[in-house]
């Protein structure tokens, strides 16, 4: 193990039960006062997405809306937010509702000012430099689902629709300056919703304590983050409106992306390109990779999971949390393969090169092969 490491973490964060009440004053804070709101489709009619606007529009902030968001974002629904926000003359940006929607969010308040193409700016080395950082326009975030915890990222993942791969675009400054936690927005989530995006929360965390990289603070809070979802994600599964769940997997997803800092692994390598090819839900394609992918960094993390499984009230060692993850995955309904999902017909070589060349590889305990990444898939499968 290498002792070296450069440590950032997140941004101001206003926690608690009807803090959506504070969006003007957030944006204010930010140095906002035009700001377009960017959320998905679905959530644009919601009462939620309505009543934000109107709170934005009675302080003088106008209601400027984009919502031309996939599920899986493409560099066309960037190309068009960009385009709304210039020709909108907006300031800055609300980045609203889940992950796919932080994440379109971010890169339009990231691309608004750039010249150079989106693609530029992958996490690649130190490509983030090319980037003019004087003319990204603040953010505030506000996360209507418990899972990603893009809110408190300096990335977001876009598919390129010619390859259908999964990028992540990096900069220190889509970090949003201002963050609204406010459990009540994820009340009444569907189950699938609630258990796909907790279970992504729970991945961060999971990967993040297998990573081999040295940051002892992430190795904390990904330990913690993994005991509020084992209390907490079952809970707000069974009752929907129960809101100290809720604010616990809240909490939780933040936590879970301010750990990935160490790293991630294995599991998003497999899932980002199974979602860019097949179009899965993101946190539930982690779910599905979860089990085979601790199995096949066992050497590595038994010892550390051990101890982990013992702070989280799990028997039996690793052995006993690779079969509580088993059990967690069954009781929410998680499929047991990529067919569950409904990917049929996978093209393993297409599969195993594209996971390869994500940047999670880096953070996998064990080292990622052609040979043993595409078992892996067939593992899955």
């Amino acid at each position: 193990m290498s002792f070296t490491g450069n440590w950032s973490y997140p941004t101001s964060i206003r926690f608690g039960f009807g803090r959506i009440s504070e969006i003007a004053d957030a944006c204010i804070d930010a140095g906002i006062r035009r700001p377009l709101l960017v959320t998905d489709k679905g959530l644009a009619e919601m009462d939620i997405t309505t009543r934000t606007l109107d709170l934005l529009d009675s302080a003088g902030l106008g209601r400027g809306l984009f919502c031309d968001v996939d599920p899986n974002p493409t560099e066309k629904n960037v190309d068009e937010g960009v385009k709304a926000f210039r020709e909108g003359g907006y300031d800055g940006v609300i980045a609203f509702g889940g992950g796919s929607g932080l994440d379109l969010a971010k890169i339009v308040a990231f691309m608004a000012g750039q010249t150079r193409p989106l693609w530029d700016f992958e996490d690649i080395d130190d490509w983030w430099t090319r980037a003019n950082a004087e003319t990204i326009v603040p953010i505030v975030a506000v996360p209507t689902t418990a899972g990603t915890g893009s809110e408190v990222g300096r990335a977001s993942v876009i598919t390129k629709s010619a390859s259908h791969e999964k990028k992540i675009i990096f900069h220190p400054k889509i970090q949003p300056s201002v963050v609204i936690c406010d459990p009540e927005l994820t009340v009444g989530m569907p189950k699938f919703i609630t258990a796909g995006t907790g279970l992504d929360a729970f991945a961060h965390c999971v990967e993040a304590y297998s990573s081999p990289h040295y940051h002892p603070m992430s190795q904390g809070i990904a330990l913690e983050g993994m005991r509020l979802v084992k209390t907490y994600l079952p809970r707000a599964y069974e009752n929907g409106h129960d809101i100290e769940a809720r604010a616990q997997m809240m909490a939780a997803a933040a936590m879970g992306a301010t750990a990935f800092q160490k790293g991630l692994g294995a599991i998003h390598a497999l899932s980002h390109p199974i979602g860019a090819v097949h179009h899965t839900h993101h946190g539930t394609t982690n779910a599905v990779c979860m089990p085979a992918v601790l199995k096949f960094n066992a050497e590595a993390i038994c010892g550390r999971f051990g101890a982990a499984a013992a702070y989280l009230g799990i028997d039996g060692g690793f052995d006993g949390f690779c079969a509580y993850v088993d059990k967690l995955n069954a009781s929410m309904g998680i499929p047991a393969s990529l067919f569950g999902l409904g990917v049929t017909d996978p093209d393993f070589d297409a599969l195993t090169a594209a996971a390869l060349r994500d940047p999670s590889t880096g953070g996998n305990p064990v080292k990622m092969t052609p040979e043993n990444t595409r078992a892996l898939f067939e593992a899955i499968a």
